[in-house]
């Protein structure tokens, strides 16, 4: 009888407790000192509360409903119907092969993108939410899979742009300005000056900066899309500790990620997207990863044969001879002949990117050679490099791989306009619209036509334009930088064959991927870097994730 009165009330006052300390963080910016774990272990959760005291039968409001969203864009629906629920205090994984709607659904979420049909609920009220600014004043923030800070500015300005702190009511305080962006950066374990330029860092501390910068806003739903695609196991760590931080706080988070074994560390619900469509929402506990991958690409995935053995006589297509700049790279040595893919791996920082810009011309060199089928190349601009039939996929497509204002066709033939010129001078737009539509059928990309601009597709499918640009140059040295990142499980496959197939045709392809499953599957031989060098080569038969570990911790003091 007790438990009938008393109970709900005991629950009454814990969200009383939660509801207040919010309305004290925003009106009156009250706050613990450092909120720490043990204070937000403190206040509880509205989740925790409902599981550990009522059994699941008190009522907790969700953070955020979307009900019945659909979307169009000029020749496609990207969204039929689609919901989600999300909890406080929970890490609500959302998954689905490229294409599916992940990233439009939650742009729709955050006031990027206005719905054309269906319901937004933010705690039991529905809003509307015309722009992002909108979104981030009830306390909705994302993390977006692209880089979007302004390289030219520091990292506190980045963090806390239009939102500066004030002397003399319209002088900046740089002061104060640091110190907020240097405490936030501390909480999350990384040692970063606040006034470093953001154009300075690596890939991978922009996309930590972004992270600081989302949290800065102390919003009560945090979308993240992609958000370890750049990092490291140990910032890897560090993002899954803030985010237990967080949980115990009643944020609630949406997860985007293709990795599954992260999904399963990390998130207590999945919700499952294909085809622009919601396909079912489960508790991570209850299913397998073969049945979250069978519910995304709505079919078994069929395995990969297998390389094919590179032939011992094989023509040597690339030769690196001593190849050094600086600290970052000491003279790098190494062949690459025709038929063969040849993996980079290594830490974050170890300097395989650095090796791929410098064969390409991005980057200047101290010294060393490059040598392409037998012949001394002087490559001094990526122009040289692609003249000597060298085709480079960066890591970061959006700077160095698309331009995502233009369309389809014209990113496939970036790299090969000469050949579409008549003698006067224009573009044989019949020819290059021809070769666009053969890389689109072929490579499955997806698109409502050649003529769709570039920023409307997925991140997995402007990869593809990318490698279909390369393609259609016909180079014979292929260098892959990150090739699957922030690509589907269903996508990875494609890649997988396609790469398989070039190899077959006689292209030789560099490949460097932080994924040691991938690089073992996908690479005749390992080339092992650690700290701008070579540590190690390995046979396909030679290598595991433990030997190419121990020669990617091989610091130079240790050799």
């Amino acid at each position: 009888m007790w438990i009938d009165l008393f109970l709900p009330k005991i629950c009454a006052s814990w969200v009383f407790i939660i509801d207040f300390s919010t309305f004290l963080n925003k009106f009156f910016h009250v706050r613990p000192k450092e909120q720490s774990v043990e204070w937000y272990t403190s206040i509880g959760n509205a989740a925790a509360i409902k599981k550990a005291w009522m059994g699941g039968d008190c009522q907790v409001t969700a953070l955020l409903r979307l009900e019945g969203i659909e979307k169009s864009f000029p020749g496609v629906q990207a969204l039929k119907s689609c919901k989600l629920e999300l909890l406080p205090g929970e890490v609500h994984a959302l998954v689905g092969e490229n294409g599916a709607g992940k990233s439009t659904l939650m742009k729709i979420a955050t006031g990027v993108y206005s719905k054309d049909a269906g319901r937004i609920v933010y705690k039991g009220k529905e809003i509307e939410l015309p722009n992002a600014r909108a979104a981030r004043d009830y306390g909705i923030s994302m993390i977006h899979q692209e880089l979007n800070l302004l390289p030219h500015l520091t990292i506190a300005q980045n963090m806390y742009l239009g939102r500066e702190p004030k002397k003399l009511g319209f002088l900046v305080d740089d002061q104060e300005l640091n110190r907020r962006a240097g405490k936030q950066l501390e909480e999350m374990n990384l040692k970063l000056d606040p006034k470093t330029l953001v154009s300075e860092l690596s890939v991978a501390k922009q996309q930590m900066v972004e992270i600081a910068k989302a949290l800065s806003f102390r919003s009560e739903v945090l979308i993240m899309d992609e958000p370890t695609a750049a990092l490291t196991d140990a910032e890897i760590r560090d993002l899954f500790r803030i985010m237990a931080q967080l949980k115990r706080q009643g944020v609630g988070i949406i997860y985007i990620s293709h990795r599954m074994e992260e999904l399963r560390q990390i998130s207590d619900r999945i919700t499952v997207m294909r085809d622009g469509a919601y396909v079912d929402t489960v508790e991570t506990k209850q299913v397998g990863t073969d049945q979250i991958i069978r519910m995304m690409v709505g079919r078994e995935l069929s395995r990969t044969p297998g390389l094919a053995p590179v032939d011992p006589e094989a023509e040597t297509v690339l030769e690196v001879k001593g190849l050094s700049r600086g600290k970052e790279l000491q003279d790098i040595h190494f062949q690459l002949k025709k038929g063969e893919i040849l993996g980079f791996a290594g830490l974050m920082g170890a300097g395989r990117t650095e090796v791929a810009r410098a064969i390409f011309g991005a980057d200047p060199v101290d010294r060393g050679e490059i040598i392409v089928h037998g012949k001394n190349a002087s490559i001094k601009h990526p122009h040289d490099a692609v003249r000597a039939g060298i085709g480079y996929l960066s890591e970061d497509r959006k700077s160095f791989g698309v331009l995502v204002d233009m369309d389809v066709a014209s990113n496939i033939a970036m790299a090969s306009y000469h050949r579409y010129r008549n003698p006067i001078g224009f573009m044989k737009e019949s020819r290059i619209n021809q070769t666009a539509a053969h890389y689109v059928k072929s490579l499955s990309i997806k698109t409502p036509g050649i003529g769709q601009k570039v920023k409307f597709l997925s991140g997995g499918n402007q990869q593809k334009v990318v490698i279909g640009k390369w393609l259609n140059r016909d180079c014979d040295v292929l260098i892959f930088d990150e090739p699957t990142r922030g690509i589907d499980v269903g996508a990875k496959n494609e890649i997988y064959k396609l790469l398989e197939n070039l190899a077959a045709e006689g292209k030789a392809i560099m490949m460097i991927s932080s994924e040691l499953p991938e690089i073992l599957r996908m690479s005749h031989r390992v080339i092992v870097m650690c700290e701008g060098r070579i540590t190690g080569e390995l046979a396909a038969e030679e290598a595991t994730q433990e030997e190419i570990m121990k020669y990617a911790t091989m610091r130079s003091n240790m050799m």
